[in-house]
Parts: C-alpha cells; sequence; structure tokens
C-alpha cells in the first residue's frame, strides 16, 4: 500500500475550495491516510488538481505529426508531467486520413499500456477553412464524409475531440459525430454568426484556442468569436501566452462568460521541455523567439507554453484568482472531455496532482498518485 499526505501548503481541492492537507492512499484521495503515511512538506506552496491540457502537438523534442506512436506519445507526456500536466490529448494536426488512423491506434496501445497522462486524442483538422489555416498546411484540408466520420468516430479507449470548421461541413456530418460520442469544437473558422450559432445547436461543444485562427467580433458581424462569447455553456480554449492574444482580449472574454468555461490550453509543440529554438513542422521551419513559434512570414505556429506557465499567466496577465486559475487548468477541461474523477480533489478522485511553490513555479506532479520524474 502507498500513502502520502500533503502538508504545510494550501490544497485546492476545486472551485474555490481548499484545505490544509491532502491524503492519498493507493492513487486515490481518501479522507483520512493510515499510519505510516509517508508526509510531503509543501513548503508553503500550492497543491492543485493536475492540468488537463486539452491541445498537445507535442514535447520533449517530438512532434506527434512526425511521429504518431506509443514511444512518441510517452515521451511528449512526460515532458509535460514536469510542468503539471497529467491529463492530456496529443494532438494531430492537419494529416490525411490514414496518419489520423496511425494516431488513433497509437493512442489506444498508450492507453491500452498505461502510458501516464493520456486519455484520448485531439484530431485538429483537416476539416478547416483555407482562410483561417494558421499554420496548417491547406493542401492536406478535406471534406468530412462518411467515411471520414466513421474514422473519427472509431477511437476504442479515451475520448476523441475533432477541431473543424462549422461552415465547411454539415449540421447533419456534426451530428453525426457528436451522436458517437466525439467531442466537437470549432477552430480555424470563418463562419458567420448564424453558421456558428447553427453549429452549436448541431452538437459543437467547445472553441478551439478562442480568438485565433477565427472570424473576429465585429459590431455588424459577430463572426466565430462573437458566437462563442455571446453563448454561456460551451467551452473555450484559451492560449495565455501574451502573445497569442492580447490579455485585454482575454479579459473582455472572461467578463462575458462564466470562468469555469474557459480553458487554459497549451496548443504545444515539439520544444517543450527542451532548449531548441527551432524545429520542423511538415517541412516548413518554425522559429522559437522570444519563447513565441513562428513560420518564417510570422505566422503563429503552435507555441512554447506549458501549463504550469499557463497558469501563472492567467494570474499575472488576466488577474483571476489562483482558484480560477486552477479551475480553468483542471475543473473546466475535466468537464468538457467527462473525466468524472480528475479535476479536483475530493475523496475517491484521482490523486493527480501538481505541486506548486509560492510563486507559482512546478516542484512536483503525482499522476495517479505516482510522482512523476
Amino acid at each position: 500500500m502507498s500513502a502520502l499526505v500533503f502538508e504545510n501548503g494550501t490544497v485546492m481541492t476545486g472551485y474555490g475550495r481548499t484545505a490544509d492537507q491532502l491524503h492519498v492512499v493507493d492513487g486515490r484521495i481518501v479522507v483520512e491516510a493510515p499510519a505510516g503515511a509517508r508526509y510531503i512538506d509543501l513548503g508553503g506552496g500550492w497543491l492543485l488538481p493536475g492540468f488537463i491540457d486539452t491541445q498537445v502537438n507535442g514535447g520533449g523534442g517530438v512532434l506527434f505529426n512526425d511521429e504518431p506512436s506509443v514511444a512518441a506519445i510517452a515521451t511528449i507526456g512526460a515532458a509535460h508531467a514536469r510542468f503539471g500536466t497529467t491529463a492530456f490529448l496529443p494532438t494531430l494536426i492537419s494529416d490525411t486520413l490514414d496518419r489520423v488512423d496511425q494516431a488513433m491506434r497509437a493512442v489506444e496501445q498508450a492507453i491500452a499500456d498505461g502510458v501516464p497522462g493520456v486519455v484520448g486524442i485531439h484530431i485538429e483538422g483537416p476539416f478547416l477553412n483555407p482562410a483561417k489555416k494558421g499554420t496548417h498546411d491547406a493542401s492536406r484540408f478535406l471534406t468530412l464524409d462518411d467515411a471520414a466520420i466513421a474514422l473519427l468516430s472509431g477511437l476504442k479507449a479515451g475520448r476523441t475531440m475533432v477541431t473543424l470548421a462549422p461552415e465547411m461541413t454539415t449540421p447533419a456530418a456534426i451530428r453525426k459525430l457528436s451522436a458517437a460520442n466525439v467531442i466537437v469544437s470549432a477552430g480555424h473558422s470563418d463562419a458567420d454568426y448564424a453558421t456558428m450559432r447553427t453549429g452549436f445547436d448541431a452538437g459543437v461543444t467547445g472553441v478551439t484556442h478562442l480568438f485565433n485562427a477565427m472570424s473576429p467580433l465585429h459590431h455588424r458581424a459577430p463572426g466565430v468569436v462573437g458566437a462563442a462569447i455571446e453563448n454561456q455553456e460551451i467551452y473555450a480554449g484559451l492560449i495565455v501566452d501574451g502573445q497569442h492574444v492580447a490579455p485585454a482580449a482575454l479579459r473582455i472574454a472572461l467578463a462575458a462568460r462564466p470562468r469555469d468555461r474557459f480553458m487554459l490550453v497549451t496548443d504545444a509543440m515539439a520544444s517543450v521541455g527542451t532548449d531548441a529554438t527551432s524545429f520542423t513542422l511538415q517541412g516548413k521551419t518554425i522559429r522559437i523567439v522570444d519563447g513565441v513559434c513562428m513560420e518564417e512570414d510570422g505566422t503563429l505556429a503552435g507555441s512554447a507554453l506549458d501549463m504550469a506557465s499557463a497558469v501563472r499567466n492567467a494570474v499575472g496577465l488576466l488577474g483571476v484568482s489562483i482558484a480560477e486559475a486552477a479551475a480553468m487548468a483542471a475543473g473546466a477541461p475535466a468537464a468538457f472531455l467527462s473525466l468524472t474523477d480528475r479535476g479536483a480533489l475530493h475523496p475517491g478522485m484521482r490523486a493527480d496532482l501538481v505541486w506548486l511553490d509560492a510563486d507559482l513555479k512546478p516542484r512536483g506532479t503525482w499522476i495517479g498518485g505516482i510522482a512523476a520524474a
């Protein structure tokens, strides 16, 4: 039996509730630990629910598109665990359906093998709008037909999240994905307000990296951004690195919607967890300048962000409380993905934990009660 007691810090149990101690036995949170438990001194820091990142393109020098394998998923997960991520979706940007199939099978096997942290897959494209392609290769974009829907609906373990542009498909196709328990998110979209509203009605429950690569809010054309901010139910991912979106724009969005419907995401590339200053993405050289990943022409290409930094930035740049930042990093994505035993620290839940010091820098991560290397 493994038993741990965390003390001498603030335990953020979930959505603003705190405790002085947390007790863990055999990977689960319990009311009281038995005699002989090992005590961990938090040093006046914070113990938060482990971070859940729905958009992880790579890490540890590996890009999922380049190597959709169990080994790659393990490397990516280990790199992000250093920064408090205890659950993540390896993310495949627009590629061939054969590559999508390969990536899905790798995720299934990784879950079967018990690779720490992996809880499904995020397939970002190739059903996107070339007008909002960002760093995606538009030559790979496809129509969402019945064969593609069957493929996307076929993951045998974990959650499947698909980012698509609603205007590039039909409400019927969105309903088919939703009925198959695929989590549908809108992104890389030039949809108008009415089309986006129709997409929500058809089963779109999320917006991928709000503000980025989508039709903006204009006073006579609210676009994807306006429809998303107006909607009080869907979940919106935010890249809070001070570069992807002006902090003022994010603060306006936070003021308009329930904060527990926002998720911090990294959109992280292979460089996270390394000292790399460049990498290759589908044949393009991506430079990392002042923490920003960009193509030669200045197009943003994912990020070099980690979740601990995202939480710190949410507090420092957006003015949210640590409790709110923790909910955006754990509680909201857990709800979005229907991970009912994660995202908070209550008895019976998984002991997915992150220890941050008083300056919100990561000091330790536990996945299912086991310390990440």
